[in-house]
Protein backbone atom coordinates (compact mmCIF):
# COMPACT_ATOMS: atom_id res chain seq x y z
CA UNK A 1 0.00 0.00 0.00
CA UNK A 2 2.85 2.29 0.95
CA UNK A 3 3.98 2.68 -2.76
CA UNK A 4 0.63 2.83 -4.00
CA UNK A 5 0.47 5.98 -1.43
CA UNK A 6 3.37 7.20 -3.20
CA UNK A 7 6.03 6.66 -0.10
CA UNK A 8 8.58 5.72 -2.14
CA UNK A 9 11.86 7.42 -1.18
CA UNK A 10 14.65 8.52 -3.62
CA UNK A 11 18.43 8.27 -3.26
CA UNK A 12 20.03 10.26 -5.38
CA UNK A 13 23.61 10.03 -6.51
CA UNK A 14 26.08 12.03 -7.73
CA UNK A 15 29.10 9.73 -9.35
CA UNK A 16 32.54 10.25 -10.51
CA UNK A 17 35.37 7.68 -11.34
CA UNK A 18 38.85 7.97 -12.19
CA UNK A 19 37.63 6.24 -15.84
CA UNK A 20 35.00 5.64 -18.18
CA UNK A 21 35.07 1.81 -17.48
CA UNK A 22 34.97 2.03 -13.73
CA UNK A 23 32.09 4.60 -13.88
CA UNK A 24 30.00 2.01 -16.55
CA UNK A 25 31.00 -0.62 -14.37
CA UNK A 26 29.69 0.96 -10.90
CA UNK A 27 26.37 2.34 -12.89
CA UNK A 28 25.96 -1.28 -13.95
CA UNK A 29 25.88 -2.68 -10.06
CA UNK A 30 23.96 0.45 -8.81
CA UNK A 31 21.25 -0.23 -11.78
CA UNK A 32 20.34 -3.24 -9.89
CA UNK A 33 19.97 -2.56 -6.56
CA UNK A 34 17.18 -0.44 -6.46
CA UNK A 35 14.30 -1.89 -4.03
CA UNK A 36 10.20 -1.23 -4.81
CA UNK A 37 10.42 1.30 -1.70
CA UNK A 38 13.45 2.86 -2.20
CA UNK A 39 14.19 4.44 -5.90
CA UNK A 40 18.28 5.09 -6.63
CA UNK A 41 18.71 7.65 -9.08
CA UNK A 42 22.37 8.55 -10.28
CA UNK A 43 21.68 11.98 -11.32
CA UNK A 44 25.16 12.91 -12.65
CA UNK A 45 28.41 11.02 -13.56
CA UNK A 46 31.70 12.32 -14.98
CA UNK A 47 35.42 11.17 -14.94
CA UNK A 48 37.42 13.33 -12.51
CA UNK A 49 37.55 15.08 -9.21
CA UNK A 50 34.72 15.95 -7.29
CA UNK A 51 34.57 19.44 -7.84
CA UNK A 52 32.38 22.38 -6.86
CA UNK A 53 29.73 22.21 -9.23
CA UNK A 54 29.71 18.53 -8.59
CA UNK A 55 28.95 19.45 -4.60
CA UNK A 56 26.31 22.32 -5.78
CA UNK A 57 24.42 19.94 -7.69
CA UNK A 58 24.11 17.32 -4.66
CA UNK A 59 22.70 20.09 -2.49
CA UNK A 60 20.80 20.84 -4.76
CA UNK A 61 19.41 17.42 -5.46
CA UNK A 62 19.85 16.45 -1.97
CA UNK A 63 22.06 13.52 -3.22
CA UNK A 64 25.30 12.06 -1.91
CA UNK A 65 28.34 12.06 -3.61
CA UNK A 66 30.88 8.62 -4.52
CA UNK A 67 33.99 9.24 -5.86
CA UNK A 68 35.35 6.38 -7.11
CA UNK A 69 39.60 6.48 -7.21
CA UNK A 70 39.05 10.42 -7.45
CA UNK A 71 39.92 12.92 -5.12
CA UNK A 72 37.94 16.06 -3.75
CA UNK A 73 39.03 19.38 -5.01
CA UNK A 74 39.40 21.51 -2.19
CA UNK A 75 36.50 23.77 -3.26
CA UNK A 76 34.57 21.26 -3.11
CA UNK A 77 35.51 20.32 0.34
CA UNK A 78 34.44 23.36 1.74
CA UNK A 79 31.03 23.82 -0.25
CA UNK A 80 30.54 20.36 1.27
CA UNK A 81 31.52 21.02 4.94
CA UNK A 82 29.36 23.68 5.23
CA UNK A 83 26.42 22.33 3.13
CA UNK A 84 26.68 18.84 5.29
CA UNK A 85 27.01 16.74 1.91
CA UNK A 86 27.22 13.20 2.42
CA UNK A 87 30.94 12.97 0.30
CA UNK A 88 32.47 9.35 -0.04
CA UNK A 89 35.59 8.16 -1.47
CA UNK A 90 36.18 4.31 -2.45
CA UNK A 91 39.02 2.35 -4.18
CA UNK A 92 37.29 -0.80 -4.13
CA UNK A 93 34.35 -1.70 -6.42
CA UNK A 94 32.21 -3.77 -3.99
CA UNK A 95 32.73 -2.19 -0.96
CA UNK A 96 31.00 0.84 -2.59
CA UNK A 97 28.54 -1.23 -3.69
CA UNK A 98 27.78 -2.61 -0.35
CA UNK A 99 27.44 0.63 1.27
CA UNK A 100 24.65 2.00 -1.23
CA UNK A 101 22.90 -1.29 -0.49
CA UNK A 102 23.20 -0.11 3.32
CA UNK A 103 22.18 3.44 2.44
CA UNK A 104 18.84 1.94 0.60
CA UNK A 105 18.29 -0.26 3.11
CA UNK A 106 17.95 2.55 5.88
CA UNK A 107 15.76 4.08 3.54
CA UNK A 108 13.32 1.49 3.77
CA UNK A 109 10.76 0.90 6.22
CA UNK A 110 10.70 -1.92 8.34
CA UNK A 111 8.33 -4.80 7.86
CA UNK A 112 5.80 -5.82 11.15
CA UNK A 113 4.82 -9.26 10.83
CA UNK A 114 2.74 -10.91 13.52
CA UNK A 115 3.76 -13.89 15.14
CA UNK A 116 0.96 -16.86 16.48
CA UNK A 117 2.45 -17.79 20.09
CA UNK A 118 -0.63 -19.90 20.77
CA UNK A 119 -4.31 -21.54 21.34
CA UNK A 120 -6.28 -21.74 24.25
CA UNK A 121 -9.76 -22.88 24.22
CA UNK A 122 -12.17 -21.23 26.54
CA UNK A 123 -13.89 -24.56 28.94
CA UNK A 124 -15.74 -22.63 31.73
CA UNK A 125 -16.45 -18.85 32.14
CA UNK A 126 -15.70 -17.13 36.18
CA UNK A 127 -17.25 -14.14 37.14
CA UNK A 128 -14.54 -12.19 38.84
CA UNK A 129 -14.11 -8.70 40.82
CA UNK A 130 -15.10 -6.26 37.47
CA UNK A 131 -15.52 -8.86 34.50
CA UNK A 132 -15.71 -12.31 33.75
CA UNK A 133 -12.58 -14.63 33.18
CA UNK A 134 -12.10 -17.54 30.88
CA UNK A 135 -11.32 -20.86 32.29
CA UNK A 136 -9.10 -22.21 28.98
CA UNK A 137 -6.95 -24.88 28.34
CA UNK A 138 -3.87 -24.07 26.23
CA UNK A 139 -3.84 -26.39 22.83
CA UNK A 140 -0.83 -25.59 21.27
CA UNK A 141 2.25 -23.16 21.78
CA UNK A 142 2.13 -20.56 24.42
CA UNK A 143 0.13 -18.06 26.25
CA UNK A 144 2.21 -15.10 27.89
CA UNK A 145 1.24 -12.53 30.45
CA UNK A 146 2.39 -9.74 28.09
CA UNK A 147 0.83 -11.56 24.96
CA UNK A 148 -1.70 -9.47 22.50
CA UNK A 149 -4.58 -11.97 21.91
CA UNK A 150 -7.48 -12.60 20.01
CA UNK A 151 -10.92 -13.74 20.84
CA UNK A 152 -12.02 -15.82 18.34
CA UNK A 153 -15.58 -17.87 17.62
CA UNK A 154 -16.53 -19.99 14.94
CA UNK A 155 -13.07 -18.62 12.83
CA UNK A 156 -15.10 -14.76 13.41
CA UNK A 157 -12.54 -12.59 15.53
CA UNK A 158 -14.97 -11.00 17.85
CA UNK A 159 -11.96 -8.53 20.05
CA UNK A 160 -8.38 -7.78 20.29
CA UNK A 161 -6.21 -6.59 23.09
CA UNK A 162 -4.29 -7.57 25.67
CA UNK A 163 -4.17 -9.90 28.32
CA UNK A 164 -5.42 -7.95 31.65
CA UNK A 165 -4.63 -11.33 33.90
CA UNK A 166 -3.05 -14.68 33.47
CA UNK A 167 -3.64 -17.49 36.60
CA UNK A 168 -2.87 -20.85 37.14
CA UNK A 169 -5.51 -21.95 40.21
CA UNK A 170 -4.90 -18.50 42.28
CA UNK A 171 -1.78 -17.65 41.05
CA UNK A 172 -0.30 -14.75 38.59
CA UNK A 173 1.81 -16.75 35.84
CA UNK A 174 4.24 -15.17 33.16
CA UNK A 175 3.45 -17.67 30.57
CA UNK A 176 1.14 -20.82 30.32
CA UNK A 177 2.60 -23.60 27.98
CA UNK A 178 0.66 -26.37 25.71
CA UNK A 179 -1.71 -28.98 27.98
CA UNK A 180 -2.22 -27.02 30.90
CA UNK A 181 -4.89 -25.59 32.60
CA UNK A 182 -5.48 -21.60 32.95
CA UNK A 183 -7.19 -18.37 33.74
CA UNK A 184 -7.19 -15.73 30.98
CA UNK A 185 -8.30 -12.17 31.67
CA UNK A 186 -8.23 -10.03 28.22
CA UNK A 187 -8.48 -6.27 28.62
CA UNK A 188 -11.98 -4.73 27.67
CA UNK A 189 -13.99 -7.82 26.93
CA UNK A 190 -15.67 -10.11 29.09
CA UNK A 191 -18.64 -11.86 26.75
CA UNK A 192 -16.81 -15.45 26.42
CA UNK A 193 -18.52 -18.12 25.63
CA UNK A 194 -17.54 -22.07 26.16
CA UNK A 195 -15.76 -23.01 22.59
CA UNK A 196 -14.03 -19.38 21.95
CA UNK A 197 -10.46 -19.96 21.28
CA UNK A 198 -8.14 -16.83 22.42
CA UNK A 199 -4.92 -16.55 20.29
CA UNK A 200 -1.87 -15.34 21.62
CA UNK A 201 0.49 -13.54 19.14
CA UNK A 202 3.21 -10.68 18.88
CA UNK A 203 4.37 -8.58 16.56
CA UNK A 204 8.51 -8.62 15.41
CA UNK A 205 10.13 -5.84 13.24
CA UNK A 206 11.68 -7.69 10.13
CA UNK A 207 13.72 -5.07 7.84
Amino acid sequence: GDIAAGRVKDLNVVLKADANGSLEAIRGSLSRLGVEEVRLNIIHTGVGNISESDVMLAVASRAIIIGFNVKTDPGGRKLGDSESVDIRHYQIIYELIEDVEKAIKGLMEPVVVEVVDGHAEVRAVFKVRGGKIAGCSVQDGVIRRNSLLRVLRGGEMLHQSRASSLRRFQDDVREVTAGLECGIGVERFDDFKEGDVIEAFHTEQRG
